[in-house]
Formats: structure tokens, sequence, C-alpha cells
């Protein structure tokens, strides 16, 4: 039996590069399921983070034959979808395209799992972004940050 899974993300940065975090609400309505999960990290971007929540939330699902949902307030992510700016992208190799690490990270999810994505005004009273948000912000502030190791140091030995 095929689920509905709801995935919320968000990404802060406090400077853009600057200290950042995401944060994700998953849910699924019909099993009264609820998780949260957050990360924060010493020196990365906004978009690198509204991205990188995505890829954390499809990596964290156990099956590919649900319908997921994911809800971001991100026009970079969303539009990149949505508008199909991503296969133009995949077709030339990401040449000239920001975050191209992420991005390629993103490509087999999208492949293995039956997503739609769905784009929401940030900061405009959506319980799941609101938590989103709070959950990045707070990452972002923690005392334990990780290093964002592709944004500080890009193209480690020729990779991309």
């Amino acid at each position: 039996m095929s689920l509905r899974i709801e995935i919320y993300t968000d990404g802060a940065c406090s400077g853009n590069p600057g200290k950042g975090g995401y944060g994700i609400v998953m849910k699924v309505p019909e099993k009264n399921y609820v998780k949260h999960f957050s990360k924060g990290f010493r020196r990365t971007t906004n978009n690198r983070m509204e991205l990188l929540a995505v890829i954390v939330a499809l990596e964290k699902l156990k099956s590919p034959d649900n319908d997921i949902h994911i809800f971001t307030d991100s026009k970079y992510v969303s539009d990149a979808i949505n508008k199909k700016w991503l296969l133009g992208w995949i077709k030339k190799d990401f040449k000239n395209v920001k975050n191209p690490d992420l991005w390629r990270r993103l490509v087999p999810l999208l492949k293995t799992h039956n997503t739609t994505f769905h784009w929401i005004k940030g900061h405009a009273g959506h319980p799941e972004n609101e938590i989103c948000d709070q959950l990045a912000v707070k990452a972002a502030q923690g005392p334990t940050l990780e290093t964002d190791e592709y944004f500080e140091n890009p193209d480690p030995g020729g990779l991309f």
C-alpha cells in the first residue's frame, strides 16, 4: 500500500554565506507520524541549506513506493524542479550551475522516489513551515556546527 508522505523543509543562514542550518518536518498523516530533523553548519549559504534539507529528507525514506509531497518556501528549489531547469542543468553537466554537488546528490533521489514539489510562502503562518524555520535557525545557532565540505573546499581534486 502506497502512503502519502509530506515533507516540509526550510533553510536558514545568518549572513550569506554564514552560519546556516536546515529544518525538516516529515509527516505520514494516515499513520499519525511526525518527525523533526535539523543540522547546522559553520559556513554555508541559504540556498545550500534549502536544497540540503530536501536531500536529507529524501535520503531518510526507507521505501520508494510512496507518494512524496515536498513543501518548500524556496523558489530556487521548487522552480528548479517544477520549471524543469534541473533537466537542462543535467544536460550541460551542471556547468555554471551553483551547488552542483547538491544537485548531483538530489538527481538519483528524484529518480528513486515519486515526488511532487509544492511551493509555499515562507513566514506566512504555515505551521509546518514555521516549525522548519525554527529548527533551521536553532541548528544554525547551535554549539556544534558541521563543515559544509564542498562550500568550504569546492572541487577538491577536480571531482566536479
